[in-house]
């Protein structure tokens, strides 16, 4: 039913069609929650330090936690101490928790654990992305900088900057849900004053290869090795010969699989399984003679299970435009970029 919408919202055809009135109520309410909060009838928090938000306007995964990572270790090569803060999609419970290395993934959410894992980065997630910053500034005074890994349209967060992630698809149909696969319009969400605060979407990075509009391009390829549980390597090159079944719980399985076939890698067997699959039901191949070969977003659930299988790193890499660019938003929007705020640097 899920691929079937999906596929529905790439083309205006009968099924879109037929839900499209219920999209002209679902764009009424996304207007008027946007008033609510332009008008301060609905609070909004401010943080003590500034706060970027990478998000979609489509539903869906689109390649936001690889940009979210590339921004933390951009930041990180320039000195600046950035903290991430997520709701963590799946997991289980809402409260507030700081993410650590020990912390079990089923409790963290998957994206989160792997930010964490990629960027050694303070990782806040709960129910509230403005709970979570407030643990995350509490417990890491020196943090400078505030990325919000998902939330666009969580306006209970005021925000210094806005980056909208598109994949291959696009903007779909053009229209908003259940008829189209759009949260909330677009491209009206560039304008200026159309936000909640009365600014617009400020930077735009595609992650397909094939940009459906003007934005800022991407690179995504897959590391030239893949990680055992252990965290050791195994060249990519070097499992040419050896039987493998290739699955991922990702929002494109069919991408993972195609990338590793383009690697020169012969597939027994793919597997697509649900975004975010928590691999609690998984079963054991029957057949111990081949491999598993997974995402790392997958290898965060997957490891304590299956301690043979293989994880293979995506090198996610935006163009050296898109980090000028959120440069001079910095440079702009929060300058001078504050030391600390109220606390003495660690």
């Amino acid at each position: 039913m899920k691929a079937g919408l999906q596929r529905a919202w790439l083309r205006r055809g009968p099924l879109a069609c037929l839900l499209w009135p219920v999209a002209l109520l679902f764009g009424a309410l996304v207007r008027l929650r946007r008033n609510l909060y332009r008008t301060h009838l609905l609070r909004s928090e401010k943080l003590p330090v500034p706060v970027v938000v990478v998000g979609n306007v489509v539903a869906g995964g689109a390649g936001k936690t690889p940009t979210v990572i590339a921004l933390v270790q951009h930041l990180q090569a320039a000195g600046i101490r950035a903290g991430v803060v997520s709701r963590g999609y799946g997991r289980r419970g809402n409260g507030c928790l700081e993410v650590l290395p020990e912390t079990p993934p089923e409790l963290s959410g998957d994206e989160p654990a792997l930010i964490r894992r990629a960027t050694q980065a303070p990782v806040f997630v709960a129910a509230r992305r403005a709970d979570a910053a407030r643990a995350l500034l509490a417990a890491h005074p020196a943090t400078q900088l505030i990325i919000c890994d998902d939330g666009l349209q969580h306006y209970a967060l005021q925000r210094d900057i806005e980056i909208a992630v598109f994949d291959e698809r696009g903007a779909g149909n053009g229209w908003l849900l259940p008829a189209g696969p759009l949260r909330e319009p677009w491209p009206e969400r560039l304008q200026r004053g159309v936000g909640p605060d009365g600014r617009g979407i400020d930077l735009v990075l595609h992650t397909g290869a094939l940009p459906a509009f003007d934005g800022f391009r991407s690179t995504r390829r897959l590391a030239d090795h893949a990680l055992r549980a252990d965290g050791s390597r195994v060249a990519l090159d070097s499992l040419a010969g050896t039987a493998l079944i290739a699955l991922a719980g990702i929002a494109s399985p069919q991408a993972f699989f195609d990338m590793l076939k383009a690697r020169g890698l012969a597939l027994a067997e793919t597997r697509a399984l649900p975004d975010h699959y928590d691999f609690d039901s998984y079963p054991r191949p029957s057949d111990m003679g081949y491999t598993l070969i997974c995402t790392e977003k997958d290898a965060v659930k997957l490891f304590p299970l299956q301690t043979d299988a293989l994880a293979v790193p995506l090198v996610f890499e935006p163009e050296p435009a898109f980090f000028a660019a959120f440069d001079a938003l910095l440079a702009s929007r929060i300058s001078p970029l504050p030391s600390s705020h109220g606390h003495k640097t660690a």
